[in-house]
């Protein structure tokens, strides 16, 4: 290495990502020059304790971080935050920024992430109206979150959810409406739903499901006063949170010529249909060799994982991505961990009961363990990651029966 000339890396991104690369990049010593442009003004972060306990005011910024910034460079890598990537002329390999600097690469990697989808209705732009990204977001709704407030939440997902649990806490008035006919219903199966529906009705969150909005009232004085139903009617509020999904971040990528269909296309080596340029985590529709289609996952682990695939292509190492995603929520004393993807499943067998402390619900297809929801059950995850990754086929029985130990499903395998 030390007679070739030194390249430059550019990595477009402040999210899990990005942060990932950064700290695989210094764990394999990588020699070349490593730029970061991130349009926030902090380090590489994670965002999922935004909906938690750093909402919750349990935890400081300085702990979402991945590391400090120091110690990004103090190996070398520059740190270019509060900049926003405006352009990429792939012909020169430069990169215009909104200070009106430009950056050469040789390699660039896109971690653009995603953001909110914002609802388009009568009164979006009201004041108290809030969605839930990044830190700034996360702090805007904590100063609001004060006891006795009425706070409605337009979404019934995992970050609606989240922030219901994180508000009842604070003793706010909390209201979740969901389009859909049960919680989650995107991610999880009708068991999960109601579980959690349950929990949330009994720490006294008003739940309506089936529930469409069609705009929002106003005060006085310009601030949000209620959200408007489809139904008829208004729900009064002082608060609201939309949580309605978030659309991959490829306005750079697609200006650049690149091909996307919901996310930048990318390769199971994390590569763009240019050799220069790579991309991973949310933003990306990616080739994972653990499935037959393409797939876009929003997840820390899809991110980590993209982000270690990303780094050996780097390093000229050919590790491609083949990995089961995996996924959690924390609201209230539950831990929720899931593997896999559940949708195509043909029979559910529930091991446990929602009365219990701890219980799973396995997804199978043709026999195989394709997904697998663990609450408050951490060996089910366990042992579900080992399952699913395997395509193991499985006595559903064995999987339902509380006198045989899970581990003996995959024993003498490692668990992981």
């Amino acid at each position: 290495m030390a007679n070739q000339q030194k390249e430059t890396t550019v990595i477009v991104g402040g999210g899990h990502a990005a942060g990932a690369l950064l700290t695989t990049l210094l764990q394999k010593k990588y020699q070349h020059e490593v730029v970061l442009v991130g349009e926030e003004p902090h380090p590489p972060y994670q965002r999922p304790p935004l909906s938690k306990n750093y909402l919750a005011g349990e935890v400081d910024q300085e702990s979402l971080y991945l590391k400090p910034r120091s110690v990004y460079e103090n190996a070398g890598h520059q740190l270019r935050l509060g900049v926003r990537a405006e352009q990429i002329d792939r012909d020169n390999k430069t990169i215009s920024l909104s200070d009106q600097s430009t950056l050469k690469y040789d390699r660039l990697v896109l971690a653009t992430g995603s953001h909110v989808r914002r609802l388009n209705a009568p009164g979006a732009d009201l004041k108290g109206i809030h969605y839930l990204h990044d830190i700034a977001d996360s702090d805007a709704l904590r100063e609001q979150l004060v006891p006795g407030k009425r706070l409605v939440i337009v979404g019934g997902g995992y970050i609606g959810l989240e922030v219901a649990a994180s508000a009842t806490k604070k003793s706010v008035d909390v209201t979740v409406l969901e389009a859909a006919e049960r919680l989650m219903q995107r991610v999880t199966g009708p068991e999960m739903s109601e579980f959690f529906y349950t929990k949330h009705s009994n720490a006294g969150v008003d739940l309506r499901l089936n529930t469409a909005v069609t705009g929002f009232e106003a005060s006085d004085q310009g601030h949000v006063a209620g959200v408007t139903l489809a139904s008829g009617g208004t729900v009064p509020a002082d608060i609201v949170l939309v949580s309605v999904g978030v659309v991959p971040e490829t306005a750079l990528a697609e200006a650049a010529g690149l091909p996307c269909d919901d996310g930048i296309i990318v390769d199971e080596f994390t590569r763009t249909e240019d050799p220069a340029i790579l991309a991973i985590g949310d933003c990306t529709r990616h080739r994972n060799l653990f499935f037959e289609k393409m797939q876009r996952l929003e997840s820390v682990a899809n991110a980590v994982d993209q982000a270690r695939t990303v780094a050996a292509t780097l390093m000229g190492e050919k590790k491609p991505y083949n990995s089961a995603p995996w996924f959690w929520s924390n609201q209230y004393d539950v831990r929720l961990q899931m593997v896999g993807l559940s949708q195509y499943h043909d029979q559910r067998v529930l091991r446990g009961s929602p009365e219990d402390k701890g219980f799973a619900v396995f997804y199978l297809r043709d026999g195989c363990v394709i997904a697998v929801d663990a609450v408050n059950l951490p060996i089910a995850f366990m042992v579900g990651k080992t399952l699913v990754q395997q395509r193991r086929q499985v006595n559903p029985e064995m999987l339902k029966d509380p006198d045989i130990e899970l581990k003996s499903l995959v024993s003498g395998q490692s668990i992981n």
